[in-house]
């Protein structure tokens, strides 16, 4: 399975399963679960979560045949909505409450929960509908180490799992839409890009829900405005409307000039799973104001052997002035003080102060692949500290709604609390690139 998307999909944890104190030798295995390591596992998902991998590093989950069982069966996730459903990576006896099968599951209205992209990613397609079957029946009968407990007949059904996307559809009234249109990612390649779309609003959007899908294989789709106070070069210029911008040329080397307006994005909204829905309370709206534009941004993973296709939608939901009390803002508190020494873990803390009373609404995180874990904390006026978002996945970070706001009196603080494990041989620092570090506090708030 495709590298860090495992680490989302299972989550990180260093316990054993319940059951692991009676696994037979593994010279004595056979059986179904020997099968499915042999038929999905080891060719589509072990080569990445091999042994010292980067992504075996960051996930702790190995699916080589000496490891898989143990850090499978009964491992709860860390997967932020799984963990919430009480969804382990295999629960015996129970499918419906095993991560593995959900996450293999590529059946049309099967998801009603975002468990995150579904396996493996950046392909087409996924496990036969025989081999699905058959991990489902193996889970039902209890998930057993060895043991021939789910019948191979249904293995036969070669019916392969297509990819399914359903467009999303524009809001009826109040609204509008944007969207990336289709594209083409190249097998075994990473495709980046940019598309500036201006609104054409004559008057100013008073935005209460944003809703996106994208097609499988993404990684993530961000709408951005520009610092407007900036007035210095690049953020004194803007890219031209509707082009596609690539952050890499044809021969995998940086578009240095697509790179720069980064350096003035404020982010708005968006998210790294593949659909996503935020409404804000009652009475509380974001504002764009008249002739506003948003650069959209999306990021696709394709480690299939054919092409595949990117195609990302926005929906703005918008309300009339009279229903808004409140104007909420983005939160983009960044830390550009990265310095990472090669072959070491280093833990950065960066505080945000608080001048004004700050209501915040809503919250998410921002790193790249050599973080392993993401704390945001809240410290008072008084120094005492509360841990209030927890995320250990680069890829696909949680997006925490606070049903509970929280308060941010004069003299309060955000804290970062960022890990990162530089298993590389060269220093890493801050930088807009994907060999490079970020440690960006992202949310809502008024």
């Amino acid at each position: 399975m495709a590298a860090a998307a495992m680490a989302s999909l299972f989550g990180c944890s260093d316990g054993a399963p319940a059951n692991s104190n009676v696994t037979p030798p593994l010279a004595a295995i056979d059986g179904s679960f020997a099968r499915i390591q042999r038929e999905i596992f080891d060719p589509s998902c072990a080569a990445c979560h091999a042994a010292g991998s980067g992504t075996a590093r960051q996930s702790r989950l190995v699916l080589s045949a000496d490891s898989s069982y143990q850090q499978l069966v009964g491992v709860p996730s860390l997967q932020q909505i799984a963990k919430a459903d009480n969804v382990t990576r295999v629960k015996p006896f129970r499918a419906d409450s095993s991560l593995l099968y959900h996450k293999l599951a590529w059946i049309p209205g099967h998801h009603s929960r975002d468990y995150g992209n579904l396996m493996p990613m950046g392909t087409t397609q996924g496990v036969t509908a025989g081999q699905l079957e058959y991990v489902r029946r193996w889970i039902e009968a209890g998930a057993p180490r060895g043991g021939h407990v789910a019948d191979t007949l249904v293995l036969r059904d070669n019916r392969v799992q297509a990819a399914s996307f359903l467009a999303l559809s524009p809001p009826a009234q109040n609204g509008l839409q944007l969207k990336v249109d289709s594209f083409a990612v190249v097998p075994g390649v990473e495709r980046e890009l940019f598309v500036y779309r201006q609104l054409g609003n004559p008057s100013e959007l008073l935005v209460t829900r944003i809703e996106s899908r994208m097609r499988p294989g993404s990684h993530h789709l961000l709408l951005h405005t520009f610092d407007e106070s900036n007035t210095a070069f690049p953020c004194n210029t803007r890219p031209v409307p509707n082009s596609v911008r690539d952050i890499r040329n044809r021969d995998g080397s940086l578009n240095i000039i697509n790179l720069l307006p980064m350096a003035c994005h404020v982010f708005f909204g968006g998210a790294m799973t593949p659909e996503f829905d935020y409404r804000f309370p009652p009475g509380v709206a974001l504002r764009l104001a008249p002739n506003a534009a948003l650069d959209l941004n999306v990021h696709y993973v394709n480690r299939s052997p054919v092409e595949l296709p990117g195609e990302a939608f926005a929906n703005l939901y918008t309300t009339d002035r009279a229903q808004v009390q409140t104007i909420a803002r983005t939160l983009n508190l960044g830390n550009n003080d990265i310095v990472l020494p090669a072959g070491i873990r280093t833990t950065l803390t960066k505080v945000f102060p608080t001048n004004v009373r700050t209501t915040v609404l809503a919250l998410s995180s921002h790193m790249h692949s050599l973080g392993e874990r993401f704390e945001i904390r809240v410290r008072r006026a008084n120094g005492v500290e509360s841990v209030v978002y927890t995320n250990t996945d680069w890829e696909h970070p949680a997006f925490t709604n606070l049903t509970t706001p929280i308060v941010l009196e004069r003299g309060d603080a955000l804290v970062s609390v960022i890990t990162y494990n530089n298993v590389t041989s060269k220093t890493v620092t801050f930088g807009l690139t994907s060999v490079d570090e970020m440690g960006i506090i992202f949310g809502y708030a008024y």
